[in-house]
């Protein structure tokens, strides 16, 4: 028998046997053969992205979520920022969900819209619930995460920069229903773990708008792919959940190569007993996970009340096969501006830059060892260094009272509170939130003030009131009782989507005499372009939930010799939207005799809408509302103008 296998052998020559276990050739669609394990798009998004030179820098979580990954890799966008790189970011969240659209501010922090009180809902567990969302320019309803990301890279990003496993299985099933996957078995391995792939790749060389320093450009779209692309792995490694994009990302280290991508790990190291002692075994064990699955970590981001210690550095690189240099302390500061100078302080910059074989590579120099550039007196950093310490050494103190419905969830209203910080900064004042219940300010006919009275009092304590956007009539009453209170006693007042319905309303009963004026949201029996100051717009649609509001950047003509209009410094901008219902155009005109200014206007394909309303400086210091949300482009470095304007008013 083994005479008969070596004459068979004999007759096979050599270059017959390298041409049966060679690749196929580029372009040839049976990517199952023996030497090709990647379909094409995935091999030609990897080719661009090693002929492009492209780094991607993944960062990961252990031990505990909500540890501070997202800020983690913003710092680090920040970092690359100032080096003079284009950066974009991808956000990885392993829920099912599509999109943020319909989530739970109980999940995921934001408030923008309650639903199921509006619409014919035969879904029952969802009604009361309020989506928990960031909006982007492109109408993307994604993870708050995202809003981190523009804010930290003064970038516009895309509803693609927000990877769910909705997403992903989505496509993954569209594309077997088309027969894409040529009657093959359709498994997590390849085909779910490729689809991620190549979307990480996809998005990290998509242009994206860059915000210039100047406000009157909203944002330019650099032509240029990005050079770097950070990916932040949501959730804890280890989750089951995130599976599928751990095996992913494996396999895209294996494509890429070591020296195109890394890893960040951002772990817990608390500090327990008596004398205190950093416990260093919560990110060895975190570690040895991550191992376990096929990824090594090349930094190592450690959370803690304090620095760490010479001796924890070292115990934890012996344990984790980190270098020492390269294991980095990122512990409670007094503002989180200050997180990439802390970086910068250990180096991190050089470390990237050697690690990933950038910039003025040292060759034979182990990356943790490397010191390559200073960027220290970068203008992005000198600016950040402005930003920490006007958070620090402010001049004044600022209390603006936030009237909503959700006080109770501390990241609700997140962006409205990080506008309102910016703005703080660019003013030199110490923000104070006042949060007020809408509901406790409801006025009733005993009592002018209503029934609870500490309320009122906080709220005219307060220097300046803002009403958000949401959706629901819980709370309407307050907030148009707030509104009446800051008209007539002349406080600075700042209105976001339901806020700016509310102050319409507010004026048609109190000022036009129209008694029963509501939202077609919350009455149904009101006389038609008379009570019903706030109408359903007629492309909305009532059946559906996620993704069939007025979403995304929408442009907004600014009225000549307007409060918006000098605040903003041009006549028209680009704002985002995320609304179903809008000001009924029939009663404008007599609310501009009566002395409401509709200074913002945008006309589409539906008729013209109204954006932004005012009350003259010779009546009120500071009534401005718009329907759009004014905080979703709001950056440290560039506040919005609508929040500065009302943080200016209050200091006068």
């Amino acid at each position: 028998m083994w005479r008969w296998s070596f004459c068979c052998l004999a007759f096979i020559s050599p270059a017959r046997v390298r041409s049966f276990l060679a690749p196929p050739p580029r372009g040839n669609n049976n990517w199952s053969h023996l030497g090709s394990s990647l379909p094409p798009s995935l091999e030609a998004l990897v080719e661009d992205a090693l002929d492009s030179d492209r780094k991607i820098v993944v960062v990961t979580g252990g031990v505990l979520s909500g540890i501070g990954k997202g800020v983690t890799a913003s710092s680090i966008g920040v970092l690359f920022r100032a080096m003079g790189y284009r950066v974009t970011a991808i956000k990885i969240d392993p829920y099912l969900n599509v999109d943020a659209g319909t989530m739970s501010p109980f999940e995921h922090g934001e408030v923008l819209v309650e639903i199921g009180a509006h619409l014919k809902m035969t879904i029952y567990f969802f009604v009361g619930y309020a989506t928990a969302v960031f909006v982007l320019d492109d109408g993307g309803e994604t993870d708050l995460d995202l809003g981190n990301y523009e804010r930290f890279l003064s970038v516009s990003l895309t509803k693609e920069s927000n990877l769910s496993t909705g997403k992903i299985y989505q496509s993954v099933i569209e594309r077997e229903r088309i027969g894409e996957y040529l009657g093959k078995t359709v498994q997590v391995v390849p085909h779910v773990s490729d689809a991620i792939q190549e979307w990480i790749l996809r998005v990290a060389k998509q242009p994206v708008s860059q915000f210039s320093k100047s406000f009157s450009e909203n944002g330019n779209i650099s032509d240029s792919p990005p050079e770097v692309c950070i990916v932040e792995l949501g959730g804890t490694l280890g989750d089951i959940e995130s599976m599928p994009f751990v095996e992913a990302l494996r396999q895209l280290q294996e494509n890429l190569g070591y020296k195109n991508i890394c890893f960040a790990h951002v772990s817990l190291v608390p500090t327990m007993g008596s004398p205190p002692e950093q416990k260093t075994k919560p990110t060895q064990h975190s570690v040895k996970q991550m191992m376990s699955m096929g990824l090594r970590p090349d930094f190592l981001c450690c959370r803690g009340s304090s620095p760490l210690e010479p001796s924890t550095v070292s115990k934890l690189s012996m344990f984790t096969s980190v270098p020492n240099g390269a294991v980095l302390s990122l512990h409670d500061v007094s503002n989180i501006y200050r997180v990439p100078l802390m970086m910068i302080e250990q180096n991190l910059h050089s470390m990237l830059l050697q690690r990933l074989r950038m910039g003025p590579f040292q060759k034979g120099i182990n990356y943790s060892a490397a010191d390559l550039v200073d960027i220290g007196e970068s203008l992005v950093i000198r600016d950040w260094k402005k930003l920490a310490d006007s958070v620090d050494e402010p001049e004044s103190e600022c209390v603006i009272a936030i009237v909503g419905k959700y006080i109770d969830q501390g990241d609700a209203y997140l962006s409205v509170v990080k506008a309102l910080s910016h703005a703080a900064m660019s003013t030199k004042q110490r923000l104070r939130i006042e949060w007020i219940e809408a509901s406790s300010l409801i006025a009733s006919d005993e009592d002018e003030l209503g029934s609870d009275k500490k309320s009122w009092e906080r709220l005219k304590q307060c220097d300046g009131c803002v009403v958000p956007g949401g959706f629901g009539a819980r709370g309407m009453e307050g907030k148009i009782s707030t509104i009446k209170f800051c008209r007539e006693t002349g406080k600075p007042f700042l209105g976001i989507c339901l806020g700016m319905q509310a102050a319409v309303i507010e004026y048609c009963r109190n000022v036009l005499a129209i008694k029963n004026a509501h939202s077609a949201e919350f009455s149904s029996d009101l006389v038609k372009d008379e009570e019903d100051a706030i109408i359903f717009m007629p492309e909305g649609d009532r059946e559906r939930m996620g993704g069939t509001m007025r979403l995304g950047a929408r442009e907004t003509i600014l009225k000549e010799g307007s409060i918006a209009r000098q605040l903003y410094g041009k006549e028209k901008v680009m704002e985002r939207h995320r609304h179903r219902y809008e000001v009924n155009p029939a009663l404008v005109s007599r609310l501009e005799n009566a002395g409401m200014q509709f200074v913002g206007r945008n006309t589409d394909a539906s008729g013209e809408r109204m954006e932004v309303v005012e009350l003259g400086r010779e009546t009120h210091p500071y009534f401005v509302a718009a329907q759009f949300h004014p905080e979703f482009t709001s950056r440290p470095e560039l506040p919005n103008p609508l929040f500065l304007g009302l943080l200016q008013a209050c200091t006068k």
